[in-house]
This record gives structure tokens, sequence and C-alpha cells, in this order.
């Protein structure tokens, strides 16, 4: 039954009936129902909203109605070249902030000022925080010091020359700097007017080749990150060779902020966060709740293709179980303090892999098994420093769409293939077709033999050339037990977001002594695949808040009908038949409205 069809009803059951209005967020304006096409998978709607039918808004083959876009065109790359110039003008702005504060507030002590991504900051002692008028002064004085085009002159320095000049000028950070640079290694100052400072460069020939600039906030930080450490005062900023892209960068930090999640899951009630009762937990409102809902409800389905098997583990266990799994060695900063019950000491869970190994063991006897895939959409709990929280980007609970699989050595690419296209099955239908691939290898400190690592290496490689995946290698990035592949979607501003990951594991096996008897009899150990799609629900939706701007595609917003009617005699008629659209599948019709 189509949108017409819903029309045609409820206008002959009452005259003063005046439309129903279809719409992809509550805070549009009403307007009568658009024309859709029949089953038409390439529009965002996916389909016709009102018949909810999963099987008809998730086509088989998502790759053939969403072309993917990848980051780069080679089918391998060895690392990402940054944009030196750019990096080196940012650098040399950042040194130009320094001297700016060093002029109109010369009892502030420098720290250190490196470029970034979007910018670059510098880090000051003083003794109050930088005011909005701080910055405007902060700003005008940069900008009359590439006006002035003041030569950038590298000099190096002996350890003596380097420590008596900064002694002189009372500089203790650069001092502590100075004090951890390698007896091998070479010192060096950069001069630009009354400035110097300890840096190793690039940097541009004079100010004047910075361009525009724009410091855009201040806030708090500690020195080298470390609490304990004297508390420093962070400002940021951006520069760009011109006006323009600087004008351009601007406007994208408006939209930005206008695509908050934290704005607009408030103002359109999808949810809340517990910062009194409990930072960084989140409550989930009916309208947040039934989105949320669709999203889980795609996911079940995916995995039911897929020969995915449901399993449901507990919040919470003996602290032994997570010594044996060995993340009480390498996450205990960010698990949470154990309780003691009865004479023991409890975890919340901080994973749900040593539980899937456990359930394993119960399915898991011959090769024949084999391969056993386990997911579950597990709420766990990890310690965020409360300045971290953000949103729901950064939270103390959330919910992994977590999935292990269990195979033989020799299967390790076929399933990593099977995986790579669950992830296109899962992601394109909500708009994701941008995205980079990463392939991270192994990292200092990991666990493991050379071979075992060489095989999961060259599977992970296997099963991204099988698929025509282009990727780069991203080294020494993988986690302590094994080689992973990591998938970046870029949203429609640009932004890259870490979704996708896939974990080959050799260890967690090994530790809960997990076998199975291979044709010839022989005990064998199962690898282990990590993987998780979303990354976890609570991030995936509030991306999707700030992908869609709130205006979700029809299929997936929280309220797609509402009755408008004209005096009360339709209102009440109206009430009666409230339940109708609900029964051909509506996603909700919450308002009847005189």
């Amino acid at each position: 039954m189509g949108n017409g069809d819903i029309y045609k009803i409820f206008r002959s059951k009452c005259k003063a009936f005046e439309t129903i209005s279809l719409r992809a967020s509550p805070d549009e304006s009403f307007r009568s129902p658009p024309k859709m096409p029949e089953r038409d998978h390439r529009d965002h709607c996916l389909a016709d909203p009102i018949s909810y039918n999963m099987e008809t808004i998730l086509p088989l083959t998502p790759e053939q109605d969403f072309p993917i876009n990848y980051g780069k065109d080679t089918l391998n790359q060895t690392t990402r070249e940054p944009d030196i110039s750019l990096k080196g003008l940012r650098h040399s702005a950042a040194h130009v902030l320094a001297q700016a504060v060093k002029r109109l507030f010369p009892s502030a002590q420098v720290g250190i000022g490196p470029a970034t991504e979007e910018g670059f900051y510098y880090d000051f002692h003083f003794d109050r925080p930088f005011s909005p008028e701080d910055l405007e002064k902060i700003e005008a004085e940069m900008k009359a010091i590439i006006a002035s085009r003041s030569p950038i002159v590298r000099r190096a320095l002996s350890r003596e020359e380097a420590g008596d000049l900064f002694s002189s000028k009372g500089e203790d950070f650069k001092l502590e700097i100075l004090h951890g640079i390698p007896e091998e290694a070479e010192i060096t100052v950069y001069d630009q007017g009354d400035f110097t400072d300890l840096c190793r460069g690039p940097h541009l020939s004079d100010t004047g080749e910075i361009g525009a600039v724009k410091l855009l906030s201040s806030s708090g930080a500690y020195w080298k990150g470390i609490e304990s450490n004297p508390s420093l005062q962070r400002i940021y900023g951006t520069a760009f060779p011109t006006q323009k892209e600087l004008d351009d960068y601007l406007e994208r930090l408006e939209e930005i902020r206008q695509r908050d999640h934290r704005k607009l899951g408030k103002e359109l009630g999808f949810f809340r966060t517990l910062d009194e009762k409990g930072a960084g937990m989140v409550l989930w409102l009916p309208r947040g709740a039934r989105i949320r809902r669709v999203i889980e409800d795609i996911w079940k389905i995916r995995h039911d293709r897929h020969g995915y098997q449901y399993v449901y583990t507990p919040h919470i266990a003996r602290l032994d179980l997570w010594k044996q799994s060995g993340h009480w060695d390498f996450y205990r900063d960010s698990m949470f303090s154990p309780m003691e019950i009865e004479g023991s000491e409890f975890e919340l869970k901080p994973m749900n892999c040593p539980f899937h190994i456990l359930i394993s063991r119960e399915s898991i006897q011959s090769y024949r098994d084999l391969p056993v895939r386990l997911a579950e959409l597990g709420t766990v709990y990890r310690y965020e420093r409360s300045g971290t929280l953000h949103g729901l980007l950064r939270v103390r609970g959330f919910t992994q769409d977590d999935a292990h699989i269990f195979c033989r050595p020799e299967d390790i690419a076929t399933e990593i293939g099977k995986v790579l296209k669950l992830v296109d099955e899962m992601l394109l239908p909500f708009g994701f077709t941008n995205r980079s691939v990463y392939l991270s290898t192994r990292p200092e400190g990991s666990v493991g033999s050379d071979e075992n690592w060489e095989l999961a290496t060259r599977a992970l490689e296997e099963a991204l050339r099988t698929a025509g995946i282009p990727y780069e290698i991203d080294p020494g990035e993988g986690v302590f037990y094994g080689p992973k592949i990591d998938m970046k979607f870029h949203d429609v501003l640009g932004r890259t977001w870490q979704l996708s990951t896939i974990q080959v594991d050799f260890n967690l096996p090994e530790k809960f002594d997990l076998t199975y008897r291979d044709a010839s009899g022989k005990d064998v150990r199962p690898i282990m695949i990590h993987r998780a799609l979303l990354g976890s629900v609570e991030r995936f939706f509030g991306i999707l808040v700030e992908h869609f701007k709130g205006a979700f595609p029809l299929w997936l917003a929280p309220e797609q009908v509402t009755i408008l009617t004209i005096g009360r005699p339709a209102y009440s008629l109206c009430r009666e038949n409230r339940p109708l659209p609900r029964g051909f599948g509506a996603q909700g019709v919450d308002r009847l409205q005189e």
C-alpha cells in the first residue's frame, strides 16, 4: 500500500482531513507527500516508507546501487604523505602566535606549538585563561608580525648554548624539552625578529609567506598531557595560504557547529547524557530509540544472511577472567575499578571477546564445526576521563556491534572477504560511500610468533586484493595480538570517521587453550577474528545525526506520518483510525494535531 492509498482511506473517512505529511525530519516544514518512484533503491528513502519492510529497503547487493569511492586509486600504498607546504605554513604560524603572546603577555612561558591536521596550537603557562578579548588582541599582533615579513632563520647550537639561551629567558618548559633531546641529536632554534624558539622545523623563509590566520579558541591543557603536571593554556588557530581558503574553512566550521549531534540530539529529542547523575552514560529518548531500533534491525538481518549466531553475555564477571584474557594488563587504565562481591573481585566488562571465547568452547570440537560466527550487540563499560567525554562519540557505557569468527588458519582470507562484503551491505544504505582503507601491521610490544604475524598479514592483504579494495599500509599500528584492517568513512563534510575494523587474533585462543581436531585427528588452535562494523551503536548514531544534520532519510526518520485535522469531529474520527498506518508498518504516527 502506497502513500496515495493511505491518503484515500483517510480522505474517504473524513471530508475535513487535510493532508498527511511525510517528513524526513521533525524540524522540516509540512508539505504534501512526495511522489516516490516504485522500488527505487537508489533513492535515499530506499523504499515506500509506509511499507516498513527490511527485506525491501535493504537490497541484497547494495554495492550495485551505491557506487563506492575510495581515498586512493591504487591497490597498495606504503604511507600517507602529508602536505609539507601547508604543514610548514601552520608550524610557522604557531611560532608567530608564540611571538605575539610574548609581546603582549611577557610573563607567559611557552610550551610546545605543533601544526595539526586542521591548523595549529601553542601551549602557554600563564596565571589565568585567555579571554576572547585576549585572542582578538593576539590575532591582531600576529597579523602585524606577518605583515612585517620578518625572516625566519635556522641556527644550530650546542647543548650548552641552547641551555644558556633559554635559561636567560626563563623558559623552563623549553629547558625540559632540551634535556630530553638525545645526546647525539642536533639542536636547532629558529629566530624571527625578537623571538627565538627551540624547534626542528621545517619553516617558511619569512613570516610574510604565512598568508591568512585565524585564532579559534582556547582551553586548558596539562604539560605533556599528564594531570600531575602544570596546567597550561592552549590557544588553537588555523592558517591558509589565501584568505579565500580560510573563509571557506570557517564556513565549514560553522556548518559543523550547526550539525553538532549534541545540539541536534537535544533539539530533536533523541537522547540525553547523564552529566550530573552519571557522566558518560546515555538516556535514549523514544524518538532516538526508534532510530536505534531500525539500525539494530538492519544489523540483525544482515548478520542472519551471513550465518552469524546471536549470543548474550553478562555485564560483569570475576576479575580473573580479564586477567586471563590479558585485558587487565593491557587496558587497566581504561577499565573501571573492581568491586568486591562475597569476597571476590568483579569487573564491569570492557569487551565482549572473553565471553565469546567461553561460548565457542561449547560448540567447537572438530574442524567440521568451523567456522563459528558469534555476534552480539553487547554493552561494555570503559573508564574515560571526564575531560574526554563528548556526547555520543566518547562515552563510558556503549553498545558494541561485536562479532567474533573462529576459523581454521587457511580460511582467514575467505572469512575476511565475507566480512568486507558485510561492511558494504551494512553501511552503504546509510550513505557512507566514501572511504579510506588501511592495513595496520605489527607494532612494538606485540605478542605471537613471526610466522603467525606473517600468515595473518598475508591473509588480510589477500582478502583486500581479492575484493579489489584500494588500501594503504599503516606501519606499526596493528593491535598487540595481530594485524588489522581499519575502514575510515567520510561524511558529507569530508570529515573522517573510524567505523569498521577487522582484527586477526592468535593470542586469545592460546590464552584460553582453545583447540579443535583437524582431519588427521591432530589438535589444532583456531584463529580468532574480531570485527565491528559500526564501532558502537552510540557513536554511529552520533555520526549519523551529524551526517544527515538531523534530517534522516524518510525510511529512517523517527516520525514519518502526521495526521492534520480541522475541527473537533475530524480529530475524533482520525483518532479512532490512528492505528491504521501503524498496521501498514509506518515508523511512527506520533502526533494527531487539531
